[in-house]
């Protein structure tokens, strides 16, 4: 009972009903129909009732299929609230009624195809940036940035090979990767990240945690994380030498475990012709900027994954929502994701690898 009257379950539980009356009054059919469009309503308050609340591990098989298909329900939902508001306007400006089955056969139609964009990622996505000042040693120095990967429910090993497969054949003087990697615990999850240590150059893969490290149990994932080669960067930075320059590579914890310190991973002591910056939550890049880092890598914001939240996500996170932007005279990307949270579904954005090329700033 305290589980069901928690603040939390209340709203979403008030949310959930609300939805349901509306579609079922819009394209419910008899009591029939409305018993069967209460199922996925159903779903989708079972998982945050039954995990997230209290923290519950989902470790069995039927926990997966529990939170894959209260996934799919939530996608599905999105767009079947869309396309009946939709028809509604259509009927409010004129006289033609598209009817429920259109409604139903466009939600079915945008959860497909947003499902097929999801699964099929993540493209390459190449992107210049022009550092003022860069070495020229350092004019052409690709990074690879690999983020938000989300591996458990919906997205595996398979996902996981196709990745590391891409990231090696780009070829990378280092990688960046930024966190959100895993939605789940080590023991559940293990052999499903097991690829990433193909992850190559070997020793050059610098990795910083996510607020869904912190969900899935911090401490164990990033000891797991140091198995596979990964250089784990909490506030503190490292030193890699590319193409004989020297370049300072700074890692940040995430808000939701610790205050992130941009100031303590700038290595200001050391001499350096760049400094890059790893930080998950996009938010921190004013502090980043003060710390003195040329360039800022993020994740975190999925650029709204699909419609409508591709637009609601910019009153959340600008300036720095998603691509390339600045702070100051320090360069902010952030990716788009490699993979998906949630829904497996895309729709206004695509889930990306990301190769970043620096380039010197007279020669862009």
């Amino acid at each position: 009972m305290t589980r069901v009257l928690n603040r939390f379950v209340l709203v979403l539980t008030a949310m959930l009903l609300a939805a349901y009356a509306y579609l079922a009054w819009r394209i419910g059919a008899g009591a029939a129909g409305r018993l069967a469009l209460a199922l996925p309503f159903v779903l989708i308050w079972l998982v945050p009732v039954l995990y997230w609340v209290e923290d519950r591990e989902s470790g069995t098989a039927a926990d997966e299929l529990l939170h894959f298909a209260a996934y799919l329900s939530m996608g599905w939902l999105n767009f079947a609230l869309l396309v009946s508001l939709a028809r509604d306007a259509v009927q409010l400006l004129t006289p033609w009624d598209p009817g429920a089955g259109a409604v139903l056969a466009g939600s079915f139609i945008a959860l497909g195809a947003g499902m097929a964009a999801s699964l099929r990622g993540p493209h390459v996505r190449h992107v210049d940036i022009p550092v003022d000042g860069l070495a020229p040693a350092l004019d052409g120095t690709r990074i690879v940035q690999i983020t938000d990967l989300h591996v458990g429910p919906t997205l595996g090993r398979r996902y996981v090979r196709r990745v590391v497969r891409m990231a090696n054949a780009l070829e990378p003087d280092f990688l960046a990767l930024t966190g959100d990697f895993v939605d789940g615990p080590v023991a559940r999850l293990a052999r499903h990240v097991a690829p990433l240590a193909g992850l190559a150059p070997a020793g050059r893969a610098f990795f910083v945690p996510g607020n869904h490290e912190t969900y899935s149990g911090a401490g164990p994932w990033l000891e797991h994380f140091r198995s596979l080669g990964f250089r784990v960067l909490l506030n503190e930075h490292e030193a890699v030498e590319v193409r004989g320059a020297r370049v300072v590579v700074g890692g940040v914890t995430d808000p939701s475990a610790a205050r992130p310190r941009p100031d303590l991973a700038a290595g200001r002591g050391e001499h350096a012709a760049l400094r890059v910056l790893l930080a998950h939550n996009p938010k921190i890049a004013p502090l980043a900027q003060e710390a003195g880092f040329d360039l800022q890598l993020s994740g975190h914001t999925h650029a709204g994954q699909f419609f409508p939240w591709t637009l609601a996500v910019h009153l959340v996170h600008a300036p720095h929502v998603a691509g390339l932007s600045r702070s100051g005279r320090m360069w902010v990307y952030v990716s788009a994701g490699t993979g998906t949270w949630g829904p497996p579904v895309r729709f206004g954005s695509e889930p990306e690898l990301t190769l970043i090329r620096l380039i010197r700033a007279n020669a862009a």
